[in-house]
C-alpha cells in the first residue's frame, strides 16, 4: 500500500478530440496531435504501472444536477476541504484517545469508530479527474445527471439475495471478506477507484493483455481475437475478449459470476471498455454498462489513467487477517443473544454493526 503522496498527480491539460463510435466515443490523435506509440507488434501501446487514484467519483452529487464540468471555484474546494481533512487527522493527538473520542462523521465515508482508520492507512487520491483537462464532477457521463439508470419495475435490492445468508459460514461471505477478489469494483470492470491500491499494471502480448490489479492481487486476462466461452463457467472478474480498433483498446465482457456483480447486475451484464493512449502520460478509460434485466437503460462514462510512481505490490490479503474470523464470532454472539432473548419472551437488539445479512 502506498502513500497518499506516492500515486496523487496532477493531470495534464493535453488535448485529444472525440469522434463517434458505434458503442461510444472514442477518442483518436488530431492531425498534428499526439500519436501513441505501437508496441512490437504493432499494437497501440498500453503497457506500464497506472493509477486511477482520484477525488471524483463514479457517481454525480445532485448539487450538480447534469452539469459535468466543474468551475474553478469547486475544485478549489472540493481539493481544499481534502487537504484540511488529512491535515486535521495529521495533527498530533493525545496517546489515551479512544475510539469513543472521535467524530461521528470524519469524512471519506467512515464515521464513529470507523474513524480509527485514519487517513496514515489510505489513499484514495487528492485531486478532482480531470478528462481532456477538463476537472469533472463524476464519471459517468450519460445518463446526463451522472447517476445510475432506474432499476427494471419489481427488481428491488438486486443481488442482494447473495448476502441472505451473510455470517452463516465463510464460504456465505462476500470474496473481498475471503481475500479471494477486490474489494468494490477495483478489479472491474468497470475498474473503479477504493480507499488504497488504487494501482494497475498493463501488460500486452500479440494475443492476450493482463491488467495486474494491486487491491488483492488480481489479475485480469483479456483474449486478444478471442470469443466468449460457452461451457457455463463464469470467471470471477467475467470473460473478457478484446480487440483493437486504431489506437484504442477494446475489451467486452460477459459471463459475470453473481458473487462480483455489478451493483446487483450479473447474469445478463455486458461491460464494454475502451483504452486510449491519448498522451505519453494519460490513459483515456471509456465504460459502458448494460443488463436490460436490471437497469431501464445502459450507462456509461469515462475517466483518466495517470503514471504510478514505482512498481506494483503483492496485496496479501490473508497475513494477519483476523476480520473474517471476527466477524464469523460476532454472528454467533448475535445469535446466541437472540437464542437468550427468545428464552426469556424478549426480542434482542442487535448492533447494527454486527447483525447478519447486513452489507
Amino acid at each position: 500500500m502506498r502513500t497518499k503522496h506516492s500515486i496523487a498527480l496532477r493531470f495534464s491539460a493535453a488535448i485529444s478530440a472525440l469522434i463517434a463510435s458505434s458503442v461510444f466515443a472514442a477518442t483518436s490523435a488530431t492531425a498534428g496531435g499526439y500519436k501513441a506509440p505501437l508496441n512490437t507488434y504493432g499494437q497501440s501501446d498500453l503497457e506500464g504501472t497506472w493509477t486511477n487514484a482520484t477525488l471524483t467519483t463514479l457517481e454525480r452529487p445532485k448539487e450538480y444536477g447534469t452539469r459535468l464540468i466543474m468551475t474553478p471555484e469547486e475544485v478549489k474546494k472540493v481539493e481544499g476541504d481534502d487537504a484540511k481533512m488529512y491535515a486535521t487527522d495529521a495533527a498530533p493527538r493525545d496517546p489515551k484517545f479512544k475510539t469513543a473520542d472521535l467524530p461521528n462523521e470524519c469524512g471519506k465515508g467512515f464515521s464513529g469508530a470507523g474513524c480509527g482508520y485514519n487517513f496514515a492507512w489510505i489513499d484514495p487520491g487528492n485531486y478532482v479527474m480531470r478528462v481532456n483537462g477538463e476537472p469533472r464532477a463524476s464519471f459517468i457521463t450519460d445518463p446526463a445527471d451522472g447517476r445510475l439508470p432506474p432499476y427494471k419495475t419489481g427488481v428491488n435490492a438486486p443481488g442482494m439475495e447473495q448476502y441472505a445468508h451473510r455470517g452463516e459460514n465463510p464460504e456465505n461471505m462476500a470474496v473481498s471478506e475471503r481475500c479471494l477478489s477486490s474489494f468494490g469494483y477495483s478489479a472491474g470492470p468497470v475498474m473503479l477507484p477504493l480507499l488504497y491500491n488504487n494501482n494497475y499494471e498493463i501488460a500486452q502480448t500479440k494475443d492476450t493483455v493482463a491488467i495486474v490489479v494491486e487491491m488483492v492481487h488480481d489479475v485480469r486476462m483479456i483474449h486478444i481475437g478471442a470469443k466468449h466461452r460457452t461451457d457455463g463457467l463464469r470467471p470471477w472478474m467475467g470473460d473478457s475478449i478484446g480487440w483493437y480498433e486504431g489506437p484504442t483498446l477494446v475489451v467486452e465482457t460477459t459471463n459475470f459470476p453473481q458473487a462480483t456483480a455489478l451493483r446487483g447486475a450479473w447474469e445478463e451484464l455486458k461491460v464494454t471498455e475502451r483504452f486510449t493512449r491519448v498522451a505519453p502520460h494519460r490513459i483515456l478509460y471509456q465504460f459502458k454498462a448494460e443488463d436490460p434485466s436490471v437497469w431501464d437503460r445502459p450507462w456509461s462514462g469515462e475517466y483518466e489513467f495517470s503514471p504510478s510512481k514505482g512498481r506494483i505490490f503483492e496485496y496479501a490479503c490473508h497475513e494477519g487477517n483476523y476480520a473474517l474470523a471476527g466477524m464469523l464470532s460476532g454472528a454467533r454472539a448475535d445469535e446466541a443473544a437472540a437464542e437468550k432473548a427468545k428464552a426469556a419472551g424478549k426480542t434482542a437488539e442487535v448492533p447494527t454493526e454486527q447483525s447478519v445479512g447486513k452489507e
